[in-house]
């Protein structure tokens, strides 16, 4: 996806979620831990957020990861990388749905690449399916090592952090909200 087609996709998705919410930015920078500047210069398209950012600003909103992509998912094949994160791509397998609570991403890391995350909402659960390399994920501020076809999951409702070994990793992340969570398609 071209960096530009994804900086407006992320803005227009803020933009939607403060409309609809009714916040301003200065309730929208409390609820997600994201400066008040930063917000703004997201959603004027002036910058493009970091992976760990758009996490931070998902969850302040407890909606999907998944639903600032929701014109990527539907393309067959189609991968995000964020140019603050070049080591990183994301595909969105299947973007949130209400009905399963649940989105489902591919995603490779390259170049020893260390990928920290914010705790998500209360209650979220991840899936972790190594299919090449190898792959760290760090949860409850342990390191656990990874091979293919092997598996881990959960609570992200904590600092978690992904890291590969080599050169290259691909793993599919499944990430399952909460019942009674907010999350919107």
């Amino acid at each position: 996806m071209n960096s530009n087609v994804l900086v407006a996709q992320i803005s227009q998705r803020l933009k939607e979620l403060r409309v609809v919410r009714g916040w301003s930015l200065d309730v929208t920078a409390k609820k997600t831990g994201v400066s008040k500047a930063m917000l703004g210069q997201i959603e004027r398209g002036e910058s493009s957020p970091t992976i760990g950012i758009l996490w931070k600003i998902a969850s302040g909103f407890e909606t999907s990861f998944s639903s600032f992509f929701s014109e990527q998912a539907e393309k067959k094949e189609s991968f995000v990388t964020f140019p603050n994160d070049p080591a990183m791509q994301i595909t969105t397998l299947f973007p949130y749905s209400s009905d399963t609570r649940m989105e489902v991403f591919k995603i490779t890391l390259c170049d020893n690449h260390e990928q920290h995350s914010t705790p998500h909402q209360l209650g979220v659960i991840e899936h972790v399916v190594v299919l090449d390399g190898v792959l760290e994920v760090c949860f409850d501020a342990i390191w656990h090592t990874l091979s293919v076809g092997e598996k881990t999951r959960f609570y992200a409702d904590q600092p978690h952090a992904y890291r590969v070994v080599g050169e290259k990793a691909v793993f599919h992340n499944i990430i399952i909200y909460p019942q009674d969570s907010s999350s919107t398609d």
